[in-house]
């Protein structure tokens, strides 16, 4: 059998200037260890066939598939804060682009497959311990409902990298809407490269917000559009407990997209400022500040789009700037719609967002779980005497006196405590990865070569919204000896 990829590219046929056509290296010996079926049928591969040693040779990188084009994107970026002038795809090659069984464009691509003229003196390889944390979070963050970068397969290599120790490599093959970023505009943006500008706007329009095709201004609505798409992503962040970590511009998605899953983690206990990433030392990226950095990207987006606004410099910056200033309330808005069907409220009254954050303060003091507190909500919304809410409080009176309140404003909505409860319990997950199951799950991978507890947490995560009575200790928190404080970047 022939593994066959449709492939329709369209960034390879962009100036040389865009990117470094490169090969992946081919690895030893590759073996599948996952295959996410359900997306390779969307995208209109056929599993089966992946599922062979030939499938698994181009999972791995070992062969090019017919009408690959692969390449290795050119970006820059800024890194926690600061400028570098060229990064681009050190350790991952866009092997082409596939119209899936939506009529939607998806790039397929390979991370950790060797290096490329962009790798800055790096293997370009992965280890198996962040290919299987990406591959865990994202497929969660897709079932969770969040816009993000999907993944298709991993691939362990038969060789080792070498970071701290010597460490088993895999590869893995990830799906997204494109992997154009912030950082690509500030790529050329650095370089006065207009034409190049134009030339990467008008293909991300028409890629991905065709609706823009023929405005009049097509370039601020562009930035608008990214604006938008950008504060409602935070904003989901946030109503999930979800950290990024390393929110540089070029992990910055123009698509609104999750993209690029390093020191990425879920709160446990509710803290506004919880930062798990190693390297942020300064708490940049910490839970709270996303919003504020997101909108600091695009602050750098809208820098490089300046030269297409028109030649008057200073109108041109007062254009851009009341485009970002559209951020705050669309942010705003997103965030506490989220949040109100968070506690159950379905009409918006004054006072409705000092209850909410009454609730999060309280939650902080105590240092109540984020998630169950909410799923244990609906629980008090259909039962008045469930308690395990207030259970998750140091103080359980802090609850009390916030639920009494609570009630007294629920007692104004038409619905019923069962139609309260089975509406709070599809916005609040009750299965998260847990830090400490995800880096369980890549202790017995790296260690044992045992990929069991892998393929069960990822069956949990499948159904983040669903009561699953026999996987019930997935939603339970760290105990203490269990708690991660740190994650780390895989590079």
């Amino acid at each position: 059998m022939t593994v066959h990829f449709p492939f329709q590219n369209s960034y390879s046929a962009l100036p040389d200037s865009f990117f470094a056509r490169v090969a992946p290296t081919p690895v030893a010996a590759p073996r599948l260890i996952k295959l996410n079926r359900p997306l390779a049928v969307q995208l209109g591969l056929d599993p089966d066939v992946l599922e062979t040693p030939e499938g698994a040779e181009i999972l791995a990188g070992k062969t090019v598939p017919a009408g690959a084009d692969p390449i290795a994107m050119a970006y820059a970026g800024h890194q926690f804060g600061q400028f570098v002038p060229q990064l681009g795809d050190g350790r991952a090659v866009l092997l082409g682009e596939v119209i899936d069984k939506d009529g939607i464009r998806r790039d397929i691509q390979l991370k950790g497959s060797g290096p490329t003229p962009f790798s800055r003196r790096g293997d370009g390889r992965a280890a198996l311990g962040p290919v299987l944390r990406e591959y865990i979070v994202s497929e969660a963050m897709f079932a969770l409902g969040i816009p993000t970068t999907r993944s298709l397969a991993a691939v362990v290599t038969g060789e080792h990298v070498i970071r701290e120790t010597a460490l088993p490599g895999a590869v893995l093959t990830r799906v997204a809407s494109s992997h154009i970023r912030v950082g690509t505009f500030q790529f050329f943006a650095v370089r006065r490269d207009t034409d190049a500008i134009r030339r990467l706007a008008d293909h991300v329009i028409a890629r991905h917000y065709p609706e823009l095709l023929g405005n009049e201004r097509p370039y601020h609505a562009l930035l608008a559009g990214v604006v938008a798409r950008q504060a409602e992503l935070v904003a989901r962040w946030l109503l999930v407990g979800f950290i990024h970590g390393v929110m540089n511009t070029d992990n910055s998605s123009i698509s609104g997209e999750t993209i690029d899953y390093g020191p990425c983690a879920f709160m446990d206990a509710y803290n506004p400022s919880q930062v798990f990433s190693s390297i942020d030392e300064m708490g940049r990226y910490a839970y709270a500040n996303q919003p504020r950095i997101a909108l600091w990207n695009l602050t750098r987006l809208a820098e490089c789009l300046l030269p297409l606004f028109g030649e008057e410099q200073e109108k041109a910056v007062e254009q851009a700037q009341e485009i970002l200033g559209a951020f705050p309330e669309t942010f705003s808005k997103a965030y506490q719609t989220g949040l109100r069907k968070k506690v159950g409220l379905f009409t918006e009254r004054d006072g409705d967002e000092a209850l909410i954050q009454d609730l999060l303060d309280a939650m902080a003091k105590n240092t109540a779980d984020f998630t169950l507190t909410f799923r244990r909500l609906g629980d008090a919304a259909g039962d008045p005497a469930a308690d395990d809410a207030r259970a998750e409080f140091m103080d359980p009176a802090a609850f009390d006196e916030w639920a009494k309140r609570w009630r007294e404003r629920t007692a104004l909505e038409p619905q019923t405590a069962a139609e309260r409860q089975a509406a709070m319990n599809t916005v609040n997950p009750i299965f998260i990865p847990r830090n400490h199951r995800v880096e369980a799950v890549i202790q017995a991978a790296v260690n044992n070569d045992d990929y069991a507890p892998f393929e069960e947490l990822v069956k949990v995560l499948a159904k983040p919204f669903e009561d699953q009575p026999d996987y019930a200790a997935y939603a339970d928190p760290p105990l203490p000896d269990q708690r991660v404080l740190q994650t780390f970047c895989g590079t």
